[in-house]
C-alpha cells in the first residue's frame, strides 16, 4: 500500500473527515494518524474517522518520530502543498526515506465524485442559484444608485444567505468595463439602469463548493436569467456568442472527451464569430471541496474526462474598457454527458 502525507485542509478533511489550519495527515499502510496541536485535539477526536489522532507541539517531529519508528523508505507528498522550509523540516533525519513529489495527489484521488459528493455539490449549486435570487431582489429594490463596492457587500450576504453558509470565493460584482476583466475587483463606479452587471459568485455546503456567473441587463424587474437583452448590438453579438458557446460545450461534451476537447467546443464558437482575441481563459476548471479541481477544461487540458466527475463551463468575451460577459453552470458527467446542476 502506498504511503503518503498531506497538508492541505481539504486534502485532509477527505481522508478523516476533519481538518483544521495545523494538521498533518499520514498514511503508512493501513495506519493512519492525523497530527494537530492541543488547540483542536478534542474537536478532532469526536469527528475523525478511519484515523488516530496525536496531540504533538511540534507536527514535524512528531511525523518524523513515526516515519523513523515505521522505517518507511518512500513517501509520497504533494509539493503544492509544502513550503520550502517546511518540507525541508519534514526531511531532517530522516536520510533514508525517500520522499516522492506527486503534484496534485489529492485531487487526482477526488477526481471521481461519489454519490454522496455529487448530492451535496448539487445542494451547494441549487443554494447558489437561490443566492442569486436573492441578490437580483435586493437590486431591483435598491440596487441602482449603490458603488460596485457596496453591491460586492450585499452580493457576499445574499450569496451567503445571509450568513448561514461559507462562500466558495470572494464574489466578482462588475459593472459595465469593470466586467472586462475576468477577476475584477469592486471599485467605486455607481450602478445606473440600464448597465451590463457580471456576477461571479458560490457558496459552500458542508464544504463542497458552488460556482456560477451570470452577465445581465440591469432594468426593472431583472432577473439572473441566461436569456438577455441588450440596448447595444455590440453587447448583444458577444452575449449570444458565450451563450451559444456554453450551451454547444454543454450539449456536446461526452465522456471520454479530453478537457482540451470540450475546452474546444466553446472556443470554436467565439472564434466563428470573429472574437477569439477576447475569450482569455479556459473553459472551466473542476469543483468540489477545493473551488479549483481537476479537471481543467483548457487548451492544455489532458485529464480523460469520465462519468462521475464535476466541472463548470464558463466561456467569456472581455473587451478592455468596454465591457464583459461570461456565462457559467457547474456540470456532472453523468451517462456519458453534462448535465448542469
Amino acid at each position: 500500500m502506498m504511503n503518503y502525507i498531506l497538508r492541505d485542509e481539504n486534502a485532509i478533511y477527505y481522508e478523516c473527515g476533519y481538518s483544521s489550519d495545523n494538521a498533518v495527515f499520514l498514511s503508512l499502510g493501513s495506519e493512519k494518524w492525523l497530527i494537530t496541536d492541543s488547540r483542536y485535539t478534542v474537536e478532532a477526536k469526536e469527528q475523525v474517522r478511519n484515523a488516530e489522532v496525536i496531540e504533538a507541539s511540534d507536527l514535524l517531529k512528531a511525523t518524523r518520530s513515526l516515519l523513523r519508528s515505521h522505517r518507511v523508505m518512500r513517501l509520497v507528498f504533494d509539493p503544492k502543498d509544502w513550503t520550502v522550509q517546511g518540507l525541508e523540516g519534514l526531511k531532517r533525519k530522516l536520510p533514508h526515506t525517500h520522499f516522492a513529489p506527486q503534484p496534485d495527489f489529492s485531487h487526482q484521488k477526488r477526481i471521481v465524485k461519489s454519490e454522496e459528493e455529487i448530492a451535496l455539490l448539487k445542494k451547494a449549486a441549487e443554494l447558489g442559484r437561490e443566492g442569486f435570487d436573492a441578490f437580483a431582489n435586493y437590486l431591483n429594490l435598491s440596487g441602482c444608485e449603490r458603488r460596485e463596492k457596496r453591491l460586492h457587500f450585499e452580493a457576499k450576504a445574499a450569496l451567503s444567505h445571509y450568513g448561514e453558509y461559507d462562500l466558495s470565493f470572494d464574489p466578482i460584482v462588475a459593472i459595465n468595463a469593470n466586467a472586462a476583466k475576468p477577476h475584477a475587483l469592486p471599485t467605486d463606479v455607481v450602478l445606473k439602469e440600464g448597465d451590463l452587471l457580471l456576477v461571479d459568485a458560490g457558496l459552500k455546503y458542508r464544504r463542497y463548493c458552488s460556482d456560477r456567473t451570470r452577465t445581465v441587463h440591469v432594468k426593472e424587474g431583472m432577473t439572473f436569467g441566461d436569456d438577455q437583452k441588450f440596448a447595444s448590438q455590440k453587447i448583444q453579438k458577444a452575449y449570444d456568442l458565450v451563450r451559444k458557446a456554453h450551451d454547444m460545450a454543454i450539449e456536446k461534451a461526452r465522456s471520454g472527451m479530453t478537457g482540451a476537447q470540450i475546452d474546444r467546443l466553446a472556443r470554436e464558437v467565439i472564434e466563428k464569430g470573429g472574437m477569439a482575441e477576447y475569450f482569455v481563459h479556459s473553459t472551466g476548471h473542476g469543483v468540489g471541496l477545493d473551488i479549483h479541481e481537476m479537471p481543467y477544461i483548457s487548451a492544455r487540458g489532458k485529464t480523460i474526462v469520465e462519468d462521475g466527475m464535476v466541472f463548470t463551463i464558463e466561456p467569456g468575451i472581455y473587451i478592455p474598457g468596454e465591457f464583459g460577459i461570461r456565462i457559467e453552470d457547474m456540470v456532472l458527467m453523468r451517462s456519458g454527458r453534462a448535465e448542469i446542476l
